[in-house]
């Protein structure tokens, strides 16, 4: 008696409106090539993410690249000091020209890639960089030319350490980065994170707004089923593919030699995440007149909601690499469930809201 107790429940459970309806948007989305179209580009990011790193981090951080040496031509009163910084770096080297004609001369040519030009004006050095025009390998050449600044910057605070009146406090070692270290954890994770949960509030959005402009959610509602009901089950199709596409691309980065740590509590922040952007997206879909401005609204919207969020301590992307990296601190797992918190708030609200709108004024 107690199993067959059980199993009526369970089918009752089944057959729940809000299951009914969920079942049914995914079974809808199953069908949408754009949607398809877009989880196979993710897929096609995570699968590959070892081979498209490699290229990515080259925009990244073109100074990772090796092999690529630019010649700079240096001329000016502080050439000296120009080519002394550049002899510290690896993928720059320098040559003293007599003139700035004869320095522009060999760019022209091609026989130097940069031009310095130097001078010193109240006992202060000024730097005039020239560089190919935008090019990929403008973006090289002005990236090793920073760095060679930066170089210089630092060799004259040092001359100049002396003529100082307060000793400055000693600066600890540069001790560089690894460049695919900080692009898949800094960049990667969190844009295969966070990207479901923006599609699934857009989705969101476009669903209920479709439904409103054909003049389905009349027929829904003859089911009968209520506004809040129909909100639920959409909302809750939405809720659940986001989290288990971002656990499936780190999956992939795992299989592609990225460590991934903590990835219940990754599964907790994307989920929550998501739930806060899709009842944002329920909230601007039940509010607003049509289905183009809904879409604005949610786009423009999300945008300020994700850019304020980058500002806190605790942002959702900083938290995804920490976790990830598994250098959470107890503030990172509080922050967690802050979040938590917000969207159980936001999930009550937008309930609410459906129950206060009028079904026939949408």
């Amino acid at each position: 008696m107690a199993e067959q107790g059980l199993g009526q429940r369970l089918r009752a459970w089944l057959r729940n409106q809000r299951l009914t309806i969920a079942k049914r948007e995914l079974w809808v989305l199953g069908r949408e090539k754009t949607i398809i179209l877009a989880l196979v580009i993710q897929l096609f990011v995570a699968g590959f993410s070892g081979f498209l790193v490699v290229g990515l981090v080259s925009l990244y951080d073109p100074g990772s690249v090796d092999g690529y040496q630019i010649e700079a031509a240096v001329t000016g009163d502080a050439s000296e000091e120009m080519l002394t910084a550049l002899d510290e770096e690896d993928a720059i080297s320098g040559t003293a020209y007599n003139s700035s004609a004869a320095a522009f001369e060999a760019f022209d040519e091609r026989r130097a890639q940069a031009v310095f030009e130097t001078s010193v004006q109240n006992d202060r050095i000024d730097v005039v960089l020239t560089a190919p025009e935008g090019s990929i390998e403008t973006t090289l050449v002005v990236s090793e030319s920073q760095s060679a600044l930066r170089a210089l910057e630092r060799q004259q605070r040092v001359d100049r350490s002396a003529s100082l009146s307060v000793v400055p406090l000693e600066l600890p070692p540069d001790r560089g980065g690894n460049p695919y270290f900080d692009f898949t954890y800094t960049i990667l994770l969190p844009l295969l994170v966070f990207l479901p949960v923006f599609i699934s509030g857009s989705i969101a959005v476009d669903s209920i707004t479709e439904e409103v402009d054909r003049g389905t959610l009349e027929l829904l509602r003859v089911a009968p089923v209520s506004l809040t009901q129909i909100v639920d089950g959409k909302a809750l199709a939405m809720i659940a593919i986001a989290p288990l596409q971002a656990m499936t691309w780190l999956a992939l980065l795992s299989l592609n030699g990225v460590s991934i740590a903590n990835g219940g509590w990754l599964f907790g922040l994307v989920t929550a995440s998501t739930v806060i952007v899709v009842a944002f997206a329920v909230a601007t879909a039940l509010l607003a007149s049509d289905r183009r401005s809904a879409q604005l609204l949610f786009s423009v919207g999300v945008l300020l909601l994700f850019a304020a969020a980058s500002f806190l301590p605790s942002a959702p992307a900083n938290m995804a690499a920490l976790l990830a990296i598994g250098s959470a601190t107890t503030t990172t797992f509080a922050a967690v469930g802050g979040y938590a918190l917000v969207a159980v708030i936001a999930a009550v609200g937008v309930r609410w809201l459906a129950g206060q709108v009028d079904p026939n004024g949408l």
